[in-house]
C-alpha cells in the first residue's frame, strides 16, 4: 500500500489489516484469527457477520437511508424509541438519537440543564460526577469525565464537574471496608452538594459499572439506592451513563437494574447497534420532558444524522436479535462462568490483583505485590504489554485505567460478545493464560518480578 494518510490511535504503529469477522472471531488479511475478547470497544455484543442484521441493512437501504429529522420522521426511528421506552425501567422514556456515546452523554447534560431552565430555575447549570469515570471525548462529555489521563491536554477548556470519589472497594479512597463503611463513597455526594449548593446543580452522572476509567469497578449493594435518594432529596436529576453497560452487557438489559434503581436520563450507545452502524441515544423520562413539553417544545440539540432510518432500523434489528436469542440471560449465565475462570487465573498468576465485574463485562487489575496491592511502575506500562501480547497470541483485550485517582495502575476489560459459548470461553481463557505467562516471563527476564 501507499503511505497511509489515515490518523490511527498511534501514528508510528503498524496495525494489521482486517479482512472479515464471524461470530466472536476476527480475521486479518494474513489469515490470522483473533478472539474478540473485548467486543472491539465493548461494542460488538452480538458478534460479527450476523446475517439477520446484514439483511436488515440491505432491506432498509433499498427503502431510504437518510432523511433530515426536521423534515421527516420514520417508522424505524418511531419503533426504536417505543422499544427502548418499553425496555427501560421506571416509567415512560423519550429517545433522542445521536451518533456516539459522547454525543449521548453531552445531550443528557444539555437536556438536564434545559429541564430546569424550562421550569424557570436558571441557576442549576452544574453537572456533578465522579473521579475515575469516563463519559466521552467531546468537550462537554470530557468535562463530566473524571479520567485524568484523557482530561490532561484540555483542562483549561473543561468544567470542574468531577467531584466525588468512585466506589472503588479494591482501593477504597476512605480506607474503609464494606459494609462497615456505610456507603461513604455514596454519601460523599451529599457533602459535595452542600458545599456547592443544590441551587447550582442540575444533575449527577455516573456509569453504573465503571469501564475504561476503572476496569469494571462494581459498586457495593445499596450504593445506587443511596445515590438516588440523595439526588431526590436535593432536587437533582440522576443521569445513568449506560453507553458501555447497557443492552444486556452485564446480565441485565440496563446495569442499573442490579441495584433496583432507575435514572431520570439514560445514555446508551455501543451495544445498541452492536457496531453494525453508528448510533446512540439519550433516553429522557416523562418527568424531565414535562416542562419542555409545556414550554419551548424543543430540545436544544441536534445532529445531521440523528434518528436516520438506516441506523435506527439496524439498531431495532439488533435489539430484536438480543431478545430472540436470550442474550441478556446468556450474558448473566456465561458471565458467571467467565468470572470463575478468571478467578482461577488469579490464583495462578501473581500479577493479577483483582477480578471483578458483572455479566460479560469483567475487569482484571494488575499489581506488583498481592499483599500491598502496589501497582507496577508507570514506565513499565503493563497494560500495553498485556494488550499487545494478547493480540500477538490472537486475543483482543481492552485497556483500562486503575490505581488511586485512576493513575499509576494497570487493568484490562474482558468483554466478549454476548453470543460466546462456554467452550469458546475456555478457548479465550487458554489464550489469556498464555498471555499472562508470556508477560510474566518478560517481567522476570527484566528483573521486574522474581521467579
Amino acid at each position: 500500500m501507499d503511505a497511509t494518510r489515515l490518523i490511527k490511535p498511534l501514528l508510528d504503529k503498524e496495525y494489521p489489516m482486517i479482512s472479515h469477522g464471524d461470530g466472536i472471531y476476527l480475521y486479518d488479511t494474513n489469515g490470522k484469527r483473533y478472539i474478540d475478547g473485548s467486543s472491539g470497544a465493548i461494542t460488538a455484543s452480538i458478534g460479527h457477520g450476523v446475517k439477520e442484521i446484514i439483511e436488515e441493512i440491505e432491506k432498509q437501504a433499498n427503502k431510504i437511508s437518510f432523511v433530515y429529522r426536521s423534515q421527516f420522521t420514520s417508522e424505524p426511528a418511531e419503533k426504536l424509541a417505543k422499544k427502548l421506552s418499553d425496555l427501560a425501567k421506571g416509567g415512560e422514556y423519550w429517545s433522542f438519537f445521536v451518533n456516539s456515546g459522547s454525543e449521548a452523554t453531552e445531550t443528557a447534560m444539555k437536556i438536564a440543564i434545559q429541564h430546569w431552565q424550562e421550569k424557570g430555575i436558571k441557576g442549576k447549570n452544574k453537572i456533578l460526577s465522579r473521579w475515575m469515570s469516563y463519559h466521552g471525548i467531546t468537550i462537554g462529555a470530557l468535562s463530566m469525565s473524571g479520567h485524568t489521563g484523557r482530561r490532561a491536554r484540555f483542562v483549561p477548556l473543561l468544567e470542574d464537574f468531577p467531584t466525588i470519589q468512585p466506589p472503588y472497594c479494591f482501593r477504597c479512597p476512605f480506607n474503609a471496608t464494606y459494609p462497615a463503611c456505610n456507603h461513604m463513597c455514596a454519601t460523599e455526594l451529599e457533602q459535595a452538594i452542600n458545599r456547592i449548593g443544590a441551587d447550582h446543580i442540575a444533575a449527577f452522572i455516573a456509569e453504573p459499572i465503571i469501564g475504561a476509567a476503572g476496569g469494571a469497578i462494581v459498586p457495593p449493594p445499596g450504593y445506587y439506592q443511596v445515590i438516588k435518594e440523595i439526588c431526590k432529596k436535593h432536587n437533582i436529576l440522576f443521569i445513568a451513563d449506560e453507553v458501555m453497560t447497557g443492552m444486556g452487557r452485564t446480565g441485565k438489559m440496563f446495569a442499573l437494574e442490579h441495584w433496583d434503581t432507575h435514572a431520570d436520563i439514560i445514555a446508551l450507545g455501543k451495544g445498541m447497534s452492536a457496531g453494525y452502524t453508528p448510533i446512540a441515544a439519550t433516553l429522557v423520562s416523562e418527568k424531565v420532558m414535562e416542562p419542555i413539553q409545556k414550554g419551548s417544545k424543543l430540545i436544544m440539540s441536534g445532529h445531521t444524522y440523528s434518528a436516520n432510518p438506516q441506523s435506527t432500523a439496524v439498531a431495532l434489528a439488533v435489539v430484536s436479535y438480543i431478545e430472540t436469542h436470550n442474550l441478556v440471560e446468556k450474558s448473566a449465565k456465561n458471565g458467571k462462568y467467565l468470572n470463575t475462570k478468571l478467578e482461577e487465573l488469579q490464583k495462578k498468576h501473581p500479577i493479577i490483583g483483582d477480578v471483578r465485574g458483572k455479566g460479560l463485562m469483567c475487569g482484571i487489575e494488575f499489581v506488583s505485590d498481592m499483599i500491598t496491592k502496589f501497582p507496577f511502575k508507570k514506565e513499565i506500562d503493563l497494560t500495553s504489554l498485556v494488550v499487545s501480547q494478547g493480540q500477538n497470541n490472537g486475543l483482543l483485550l481492552y485497556p483500562a485505567a486503575a490505581g488511586i485517582e485512576g493513575v499509576g495502575g494497570d487493568a484490562i476489560l474482558v468483554a466478549p460478545p454476548l453470543t460466546i459459548t462456554t467452550q469458546q470461553i475456555d478457548e479465550l481463557i487458554e489464550l489469556l493464560d498464555q498471555t499472562f505467562e508470556d508477560v510474566e516471563a518478560e517481567l522476570q527476564k527484566k528483573g521486574i518480578i522474581s521467579t
